[in-house]
């Protein structure tokens, strides 16, 4: 079992990742919310853009993610508000088909978990042609399987503890983790402890034989400065801490939680805030 682990790390690793760019800083939305879009656009390479939702629309500011295969392409989580992110995706769809020459990919809506800020706006993507809802994917509460996007495989394994639906999606070609709201810089609510605990180590595990660029979740509550939080309910976040996080951050989070052995508590660490029992 160790030697095929290694044999197919050694042949993913041989394999160069696609990079990106991520921005020292991200527009939050406001203060003067009049002259502020919905959504502000970044692209990390040509075939994955990050979505992030102004705070003038909705406090939360999630993040969402469009990411290109030559046969579909996946909008993971659909946002918190209520304006209309229909034309925005089709315009990218749009001009990522131009740009490449190819017929427009099929749309697959996916989400990180199912709470109500990560798909509130699932229902204007319902009934059109061409879009697909993946669901649950069909997991098991700690099952996994792969999602094929057309010459691009994302790893997907399910990761209860923040949420009993939540889901870790492992993108092969640019080695980015995709962590929901498991792990990112801000409060990390956690309403399953013993859950949360073995799926931290299952993350652990899986990340260790694979090369993780950057853990992506889909808030940022933390601040520039160290163990400082934005208040709940901020739309406006100058000076706010970066959205990547790296695999050093999840054995941090794992080692925290083997050193309250199974008690939850509420933890402030340098990038991160433990928080057990909450719903968010």
């Amino acid at each position: 079992m160790h030697v095929l682990i290694l044999l197919a790390w050694f042949f993913q690793a041989s394999e160069p990742l696609e990079t990106g760019r991520l921005p020292r800083e991200w527009p939050t939305g406001g203060p003067r919310c009049m002259e502020s879009p919905d959504f502000f656009i970044h692209e990390y390479n040509p075939h994955l853009f990050i979505l992030r939702e102004s705070g003038c629309s909705h406090y939360e500011k999630p993040f969402l993610y469009l990411i290109f295969g030559q046969e579909r392409v996946m909008l993971l989580d659909t946002g918190a508000g209520k304006s209309e992110l229909v034309p925005l995706v089709d315009r990218l769809i749009a001009q990522w088909s131009e740009r490449h020459g190819r017929p427009k990919p099929k749309l697959m809506i996916a989400h990180t978990h199912s709470h109500s800020d990560h798909h509130a706006r699932d229902a204007q993507f319902a009934g059109r042609a061409g879009v697909e809802f993946a669901g649950t994917l069909g997991l098991a509460p700690e099952g996994d399987g792969q999602v094929e996007l057309g010459e691009r495989t994302l790893d997907v394994f399910a990761m209860p503890g923040h949420d009993t639906a939540a889901i870790i999606y492992y993108d092969r070609r640019t080695g980015i983790l995709f962590t929901g709201d498991n792990i990112y810089p801000g409060r990390l609510y956690i309403r399953d402890w013993a859950a949360y605990v073995r799926s931290t180590r299952r993350l652990v595990d899986f990340t260790a034989t694979r090369r993780v660029s950057h853990l992506l979740g889909n808030h940022i509550e933390q601040t520039a400065t160290p163990y400082v939080e934005f208040p709940v309910g901020t739309k406006y976040q100058p000076e706010e801490h970066g959205l990547e996080l790296g695999r050093a951050h999840l054995l941090e989070l794992q080692a925290e939680l083997a050193r309250l052995n199974g008690k939850p508590a509420r933890v402030a660490l340098r990038d991160f805030t433990l928080y057990p029992k909450a719903v968010k």
